[in-house]
């Protein structure tokens, strides 16, 4: 069975036992597909005879997306691949990610599977409200796509989308809410931070406070960029609260990134009886990605519960690069993720050098630079 076929099954009927097999056949695919990757793995003395377990693969720090082409060069995009651009930049202006996915089927698949399990537990079709472009504005985001297949896999008859590239349409938004409150008609709302922030901030400076209908619920899809006023993932589930009338359980923060194709959510008591750590919400990923913390200077998987540099191995990945390394820090415990903040890399080995190796590659590259 082809290595996308394989992966595409296990996601369809995950077990456990499967995973470390397929995830090593997958990085002696990309080994072998992705030359950027294999010569990174080369200089970390990695190669599919001598890794023998998921922990031993080296990751590649998601910047890399920006500096390097993290595809399989070896196979040409065929009709239905789809390239994501990353929506900002910590290196330049002019410069965005890029992260191209041959087979779009297997994103969705991630996408709906871990979205059925996480936020519509309840298998309810609920109007739907988003608060960010989807995929026929804005081609280009992977976060627009998901929101799109969310929208035509769980929503109702009603649904709108209150958004621009460059804009949310607040005024849009609030009366279709209140439409949906006086029908008493549960809402699912879809956007990033600062989507759901300006949509409070509109909602504040009219005096509006409405009161959803039960079974309404929000995914934030966090995100600090684009936020007058930042609000935390806690603070947005206190917000909801008092300007929508939301539980709190079904105010749900998603962990995603354009250059993977699973993401984690938040349990509560609506979609787990995982428990939360220290007071933080814990995020729970589907079972073909396997999260891990590192440490920041070896790059080394850390024990259940240590602070690190968080790092996956998403299956879903199967035509770049699976093995990725973030920008943030956080614990592991139990196979669930509590998000810390932003990791700072001014260390020159570890995070940092790993980075800098593309950022070399780059700097005496013929590729010309990805540009908005």
């Amino acid at each position: 069975m082809p290595i996308y076929d394989e992966v595409l099954s296990f996601i369809h009927s995950p077990a456990a036992e499967a995973f470390e097999a397929l995830a090593l056949a997958v990085f002696l695919y990309q080994f072998d597909h992705v030359p950027p990757y294999r010569e990174y793995c080369i200089g970390r003395g990695a190669n599919p005879q001598n890794v023998l377990t998921v922990g031993e693969i080296p990751a590649v720090s998601t910047l890399a997306f920006k500096y390097a082409r993290m595809e399989n060069l070896e196979e040409p995009p065929g009709p239905v691949a789809r390239t994501f651009l990353t929506s900002g930049t910590t290196i330049g202006k002019d410069e965005r990610g890029r992260h191209l996915v041959l087979r779009p089927e297997i994103y969705r698949a991630s996408a709906l599977s871990h979205l059925r399990r996480m936020l519509f537990p309840d298998r309810r079709r609920l109007a739907m409200l988003a608060l960010h472009p989807t995929a026929d504005r804005m081609p280009e985001s992977s976060l627009s796509q998901m929101i799109t297949w969310c929208i035509e896999e769980f929503g109702a008859d009603t649904a709108l989308c209150a958004a621009t590239p460059r804009a949310v349409q607040d005024q849009a938004a609030i009366e279709f809410l209140s439409d949906r409150a006086a029908a008493r008609e549960p809402v699912c709302i879809l956007g990033t931070t600062a989507s759901i922030a300006a949509l409070f901030t509109a909602m504040r400076a009219n005096r509006i406070e409405l009161r959803l209908p039960a079974g309404s619920r929000l995914m934030d899809t966090g995100g600090a960029k684009g936020q007058a006023i930042p609000l935390s993932a806690d603070e947005v589930v206190a917000e909801a609260l008092q300007t929508l009338g939301l539980e709190p359980s079904l105010v749900i923060n998603e962990y995603g990134m354009t250059e993977m194709c699973s993401q984690l959510y938040d349990a509560t008591a609506f979609n787990s009886p995982h428990s939360s750590l220290a007071g933080r919400r814990m995020k729970l990923a589907p079972p073909w990605l396997r999260p891990a913390a590192l440490d920041p200077v070896t790059l080394a998987p850390l024990e259940d519960g240590r602070a690190g540099v968080l790092s996956f191995f998403d299956l879903a990945n199967v035509g770049s690069v699976s093995a990725l390394m973030t920008e943030d820090f956080g614990v592991v415990r139990d196979g669930a993720v509590g998000i810390i903040g932003r990791a700072a890399a001014a260390d020159p080995r570890g995070c940092a050098l790993a980075i800098e190796e593309f950022a070399a590659d780059q700097r005496v590259s013929d590729i010309s630079p990805i540009v908005r």
